[in-house]
């Protein structure tokens, strides 16, 4: 998981200064006398002449005259204590009722700017790997393009994409560095930037699951998920009909017959034309398949946002293009927004998933597919995030799933029989798959209850379902699709 790290402070002195001088913008810009013994890495301030002259010092008050008397020590040179010499200072300034002489607010200001942004950026670490000279940049969503143009030549980027997240109200800008290398220390200094709401790494995630071979719809044995999750009791009940359901992956073949009928709208991230692909296909047809395979809610209907592209089961994705394509499904009016894929922790990504959560959003993803002994893998390990693991037909949970507390639920994703590009099928693997059957069964559970809140859905899926074998604090549970929905 990503540290976090703060901005250090401006300096003491720094701070005093600008808090003086905030005072002096409040009350007119009245003078700022600063003790002449205190010393700062400042620049030269706007100074004001103290040197008075014995024409300077208040006449004495009639009580307070003292007859005269002969001086007998006229012919001695006069001596002054340190100590009365202070006195004298401070019964003066009384007297003098702290006189201050008024300061133009144009010399103020830039001191003020000045304290408040001279410290230096914090370090930061990368949570994982990222696609280098790349950065995305968070701003306000009402920031004036001038401001964004400003910015850019400050910190030398070059505009790539850019959106207004209906989820969180903010700018999301992805930004080519020039020259087009990565340091932490640019994404630091972008952090610290006054103009600049977040700033990160663009991040690289990974699809979930693999497939092995192409294979004959034919074969029931291919799909023991539906014995296994119930699904043909609990699509007596609900088939998920009417229900929304986002999926966040690579190109989905919208023409292949088990989808027929069940796109609801499409939208490409990444700006580009891109061929049907094997991992979106199977994720859509998982949910919602209808013709020879059985889908976990065959009525639902998806709304396929592409952020991965590639050839093969290449296809990779990263932050900007997942945000963008969440943020796509959610404000298109998703319950469910399934997410078959893993990387680190990513902040941007992670204030998408609080805001869509907040706003009523189910949210699946898969657990992982880099081990037993791999990390937290992210968005599953997110804390609002339902995490899905992997489970074979004698319910073994599949040995190459991460492992961890965050993973609570289990279903079928060994060799399973899914839709592949151009009409055809074949068999896959992975918690991908796994977490596409779970979302299918949150829409089922949808259907009966519109008005449950994303923890009742997960309590709804916990409740229903029943502990597989543990492995010390791992305790995954296999889902019943059919109890799920039973329940009142």
């Amino acid at each position: 998981m990503a540290r976090r790290t703060k901005p250090k402070l401006p300096s003491t002195g720094a701070a005093i200064l600008a808090a003086a001088m905030l005072c002096a913008i409040s009350s007119g810009a009245r003078a700022f006398d600063p003790d002449p013994n205190l010393r700062t890495d400042s620049p030269p301030a706007t100074t004001v002449d103290r040197t008075r002259d014995a024409s300077d010092k208040p006449p004495a008050r009639a009580d307070d005259r003292k007859p005269s008397r002969p001086d007998r020590t006229s012919d001695r040179p006069r001596t002054t204590s340190r100590s009365s010499d202070r006195r004298d200072d401070r019964d003066d300034r009384r007297e003098r009722g702290g006189a201050s002489v008024d300061i133009p607010l144009t010399a103020v200001v830039p001191l003020l700017q000045w304290a408040l942004s001279s410290h230096k950026a914090a370090p930061f670490e990368p949570a994982g790997p990222y696609l280098a000279g790349q950065v995305v940049v968070e701003l306000a969503g009402a920031t004036p393009p001038k401001t964004v143009a400003a910015i850019e030549r400050r910190h030398r980027l070059t505009e790539v994409d850019g959106f207004v997240s209906t989820l969180t109200g903010r700018m999301v800008l992805l930004e080519q560095l020039q020259p087009p290398d990565f340091t932490p220390q640019q994404v630091a200094s972008l952090t610290a930037d006054r103009d600049v709401l977040a700033a990160q790494p663009n991040y690289l995630f990974e699809l979930q699951a693999t497939s092995r071979a192409a294979a004959p719809a034919a074969d029931p044995a291919l799909q023991y998920a539906v014995a296994k999750l119930r699904l043909a009791e609990a699509h007596r009940l609900a088939s998920g009909d009417k229900v929304l359901v986002g999926v966040v992956d690579s190109a989905v073949d919208v023409g292949h017959p088990e989808l027929r009928g069940v796109i609801a709208r499409s939208f490409d991230a990444m700006s580009g034309p891109q061929k049907p692909h094997a991992h979106g296909t199977a994720i859509a047809g998982l949910i919602a398949a209808h013709a020879r395979l059985t889908g976990s809610a065959p009525s639902a209907r998806i709304l396929a946002a592409q952020a991965f592209a590639g050839d093969g089961e290449g296809a990779g994705g990263s932050s900007f293009y997942i945000v963008k394509a969440f943020d796509w499904t959610a404000a298109n009016g998703a319950r469910v927004i399934n997410m078959s894929f893993a990387g680190p922790s990513d902040p941007a990504l992670h204030r998408a998933l609080e805001a869509a959560y907040a706003s009523g959003v189910v949210l699946v993803a898969a657990a992982g597919n880099a081990g037993p002994k791999a990390p937290p893998a992210y968005p599953a390990a997110e804390p609002h995030v339902i995490a899905v693991t992997a489970t074979d037909a004698q319910d073994q949970v599949f040995a190459g799933s991460n492992r961890g507390r965050y993973i609570e639920v289990a279903a079928p994703g060994v060799d399973l029989l899914v839709a592949s590009p151009g009409g055809g099928y074949q068999l896959s693997s992975g918690t991908s798959l796994s977490a596409a059957e779970v979302s299918g069964i949150a829409a089922l559970i949808l259907e009966r209850r519109p008005k449950l809140r994303p923890d009742a859905v997960r309590a709804a899926l916990l409740a229903a379902s029943r502990p597989l074998t543990a492995e010390g604090a791992f305790r995954p549970r296999l889902i019943d699709a059919y109890r799920a929905v039973a329940a009142p």
